[in-house]
């Protein structure tokens, strides 16, 4: 018997087979095998079909039932996993009504702040853990705003996750972890923030049904089942967005833990017991998929735009195209510190982290009597690192206790001078640990089935592929970490 995991990515769908004794993965299918299209009518608008997802959804559900050759009725029910922040819009008959408008989208931000100031700053953060910001309520406002016709029609709206669902079951269900990072969650009511939806013109009876993240979300419908190859009847067991799911996936659950990424951009997702937080501008808080009235799980959220982008930018540009793993060796014959070589990787844009500061990445103090290309590459994984480090503090200052760290395997992590400056600045030990997004999704199912006793029990079977423990050379790394840190201050204040 198996559990089935989907992970609605921008690029791709991933879809997960779990053995449902065990947790062991079966395999993992990924369509389309190239790169989704996002479309960007204007500068700063993201938007995708949603019948996108569903298309390669179903098409990756048959070939992992085929490739495997299972039979699709062992297939016990479904854990899902999606882009966050995304708007999809239906109409009574569950028609999509227009294209998503997905978490890299900015044309809400002002939206956003109008909202904030309307309906009060300190009411939103003390009620939201967040201001509106540019997350999925002010998008649906700027369609309000901007396409009325396309408003009248609107029957439900829905992350990204839930229209998957949706298209499976024929139900309309959300979840509080869901809405709270569309920023539609009253922590204080512990229920929708009516108050917020009517302060935007939008009526609170075209939010879904609301069901917890672990719990029966509705089984699928014979049309589902017919489309995407699974069997009828069989139930969607859980939902939540890819970076609470990510946490979930590493068994990240309780207060003081953190799941680090490093892709095109990093990620520091931290789980807090308290709901409060004095970083609403820097940092974003949600409900963890495990939070609940009686105990308050808060995933504190910090993305770095500039991250995996500046070292793949570093590769391709000032490399020569050798590879990731060369690259890593060559940085870790630099002293720490580079030499005194410094990088502010702040290249991709607005960085949130920094109030939302856009000025480019900084190559600082070359010497050319000095400095090779295996300095340029440590000082890049140096100040990647040092941003990481630089953003914990951040987490710190809002509550977060830091007690573990844990990191999938991807590119930055496999480079020992990234993972040990981080180990050695934080003082935490960092797991690196093989996991997908889809495969924790699976498992999370099988968990609220009551399969597994936890989660650390659904994920047991994963196993930590390397450890990073903080460094002997501490006073170094500081040293470092200072150094570069006092060029950041005077990049933020010039």
């Amino acid at each position: 018997m198996y559990w089935i995991g989907y992970d609605i990515g921008s690029s791709s769908i991933k879809v997960a087979l779990v053995e449902a004794k065990t947790g062991k993965v079966k395999d993992v299918v990924q369509e389309p095998k190239k790169e989704m299209p996002i479309d960007s009518i204007n500068i700063g608008w993201g938007e995708q079909n949603p019948d996108l997802w569903w298309k390669y959804a179903c098409l990756a559900t048959q070939q992992i039932i085929s490739k495997n050759s299972i039979d699709k009725n062992t297939i016990k029910g479904i854990g899902i996993s999606y882009q966050m922040h995304g708007l999809v819009v239906v109409d009574k008959s569950q028609n999509v009504l227009r294209p998503s408008i997905i978490w890299c989208d900015s044309r809400a931000v002002d939206i956003g702040e109008q909202l904030f100031q309307n309906s009060g700053k300190s009411k939103c953060v003390d009620h939201l853990l967040n201001s509106p910001g540019n997350f999925t309520l002010s998008k649906l406002k700027w369609v309000k705003d901007n396409e009325p016709d396309t408003f009248a029609k609107i029957d439900k709206f829905m992350l990204p996750g839930d229209f998957l669902a949706m298209k499976l079951t024929g139900s309309c269900v959300t979840t509080p972890s869901g809405l709270s990072e569309g920023i539609m969650w009253d922590f204080n009511e512990n229920k929708v923030a009516s108050w917020l939806l009517e302060d935007a013109g939008i009526d609170p009876a075209s939010v879904p049904e609301i069901r917890p993240s672990f719990s029966e979300q509705g089984v699928v419908n014979k049309q589902g089942a017919a489309e995407s190859g699974l069997p009828d009847g069989i139930p969607v067991m859980y939902r939540a967005g890819d970076q609470p799911n990510n946490a979930l996936a590493l068994n990240v659950m309780e207060p003081g833990e953190i799941a680090a990424t490093g892709g095109t951009s990093g990620v520091v997702y931290a789980i807090s017991g308290q709901k409060k937080t004095q970083e609403h501008t820097r940092i974003n808080s949600f409900a963890h998929v495990n939070h609940s009235k009686e105990d308050t799980r808060i995933g504190k959220l910090l993305c770095i735009n500039g991250t995996g982008i500046q070292y793949s930018w570093v590769r391709s540009e000032l490399s020569k195209g050798i590879g990731y793993d060369v690259m890593n060796q060559q940085a870790e014959s630099v002293p720490i510190g580079s030499d005194g070589l410094h990088i502010l990787p702040f290249g991709n844009g607005a960085e949130r982290m920094l109030n939302n500061i856009n000025k480019g990445s900084r190559m600082l103090n070359i010497n050319f009597n000095v400095h090779k290309a295996s300095h340029i590459y440590r000082a890049a994984l140096e100040g990647i690192a040092f941003s990481f480090v630089y953003g914990m503090e951040i987490l710190k200052n809002d509550g977060v206790d830091i007690t573990s760290i844990k990191a999938g395997n991807d590119n930055l992590f496999r480079a020992g001078v990234f993972s040990k400056t981080i180990a050695t600045l934080s003082n935490s030990k960092i797991d690196i640990v093989e996991t997908t997004g889809a495969v924790g999704a699976a498992r999370a199912a099988a968990y609220a089935s009551g399969e597994f006793n936890s989660i650390g029990e659904a994920t047991a079977t994963d196993k930590v592929q390397q450890t990073y423990e903080p460094d002997a050379s501490a006073e170094k790394y500081q040293e470092a970490y200072q150094s570069w840190k006092n060029n950041l201050n005077e990049y933020i204040h010039n």
